[in-house]
């Protein structure tokens, strides 16, 4: 048993019997239930039935016998069989009786060419069994030689090396493509049925569509041939399309569709805030390359200067501390103004102070004057020479006034 993956089923040959089986090998504690698939003289067994991918696959070329397998099951209506090959035994259950022997005559017929004639089968499942044959024969004569086989398998095909219309869909599917598309192109390349080879399918308006199927088969030696009364051969698949444009003088044209291609990047992104929106951001189509790292820049080593000797730095210091002794200029003081002392406001008299103050202005006038003189005197003799008044005269001053208030 050989265990592959990434094999899609399209890729195999003609599937000619599929269905669930339990399958069970001897290094096997318990059963699996796949989907087993019996496709040219190969069972390919997946996971489920739309899986695209197998998962294992069993080669029949060792085939040696395939029984009935007479212990119970746990179900009473499967029945179990075992495959008996060269190297190992598998055991499966199928889900009754009857898949049973449709598995036994599928298996048998494929693996060794023939029908068996102990199977419990109606006329029309015999008849399906001889039409199998007939295809596994057919299968076989036009298999690829061995060199043109890879090493990752047998039924991958090189699609870098297909025409531009080659699609793979099946007979009816090619149909409907072609109507669907019919202003693009009437003609392309497909898989055959027998999984081997290839056939081009072509679509015409003859009062209303005209459809046509033609087989192309490889040759033995190298190169295929396109299968009508009068083989055509022609050295690649290239060719085959070539051939049959120029045969028909450009009535069939090949159809190709342009599968449409993003031109900006973008990613979904969800929104971390309330974890629910996300909001889509386009990434820049010309990403700026990266900064590389600066070059770090060589430092050149500067000599030293050599110490002067202790007696000459401080001979510099005095030079400096004497020139800026020098070059500082004296601050101007500030000079103080003298303090005099408050001029008091003139008192207002009454008119009967008035006619006796006229009366006595006559006698005193002389005495006043004189007063007054001897004041100004006072006053310039107690004055220092920078004209400021000290506190003795101002004493002296403060008991005159008061004098001179009495007496008026």
């Amino acid at each position: 048993m050989i265990k592959r993956t990434a094999r899609l089923r399209n890729q195999l040959p003609t599937c000619y019997y599929e269905g669930y089986l339990e399958k069970r090998s001897f290094k096997d504690k318990t059963s699996r239930k796949l989907w087993a698939c019996l496709c040219g003289n190969t069972l390919f067994f997946f996971n489920e039935k739309r899986d695209s991918d197998y998962t294992e696959k069993v080669d029949l070329d060792g085939f040696i016998s395939i029984t009935d397998d007479g212990s119970q099951d746990r179900n009473l209506d499967a029945a179990r069989l075992n495959l008996q090959m060269k190297d190992k035994n598998i055991k499966f259950t199928a889900p009754n009786a009857e898949a049973r022997e449709l598995w036994k005559g599928y298996i048998h017929s494929v693996a060794e060419l023939s029908v068996p004639s102990n199977l419990n089968l109606l006329p029309g499942q015999i008849h399906m069994l001889k039409e199998t044959v007939e295809k596994e024969k057919e299968r076989i004569k036009n298999a690829p030689p061995p060199a043109a086989v890879t090493s990752c398998g047998a039924y991958i095909s090189l699609e870098p090396d297909m025409p531009a219309c080659y699609h793979k869909v099946s007979r009816l599917e090619a149909e409907l493509l072609l109507e669907r598309e019919a202003k693009k192109g009437n003609l392309l390349l497909r898989p055959g049925s027998s999984g081997s080879s290839f056939a081009v399918t072509t679509r015409q308006d003859v009062e209303g569509p005209v459809f046509r199927h033609y087989r192309v088969t490889r040759i033995a030696g190298g190169g295929f041939a396109i299968d009508v009364d009068n083989p055509v051969p022609c050295a690649t698949l290239h060719d085959v399309i070539n051939y049959l444009v120029g045969k028909t003088e450009g009535v069939l044209i090949p159809l190709i569709l342009e599968e449409a291609y993003e031109k900006n990047i973008f990613c979904i992104r969800a929104n971390n805030e309330n974890g629910e929106r996300e909001s889509v951001l386009q990434a820049p189509s010309n990403p700026a390359p990266p900064l590389l790292p600066r070059r770090p820049t060589e430092r050149i080593a500067t000599p030293e200067p050599a110490a002067e000797p202790v007696e000459e730095i401080y001979q510099n210091m005095e030079e400096v501390k004497h020139r800026e002794d020098s070059s500082a200029a004296p601050l101007p003081q500030p000079t103080k103004k003298a303090i005099m002392p408050p001029i008091p406001t003139p008192r207002k008299l009454s008119a009967s102070a008035i006619s006796s103050s006229s009366s006595t202005s006559s006698s005193t006038s002389s005495s006043t004057s004189s007063s007054t003189n001897s004041r100004e005197i006072r006053k310039r003799t107690i004055t220092d020479p920078q004209g400021q008044i000290s506190l003795a005269a101002i004493s002296e001053l403060k008991l005159k006034f008061q004098q001179t208030k009495c007496q008026e």
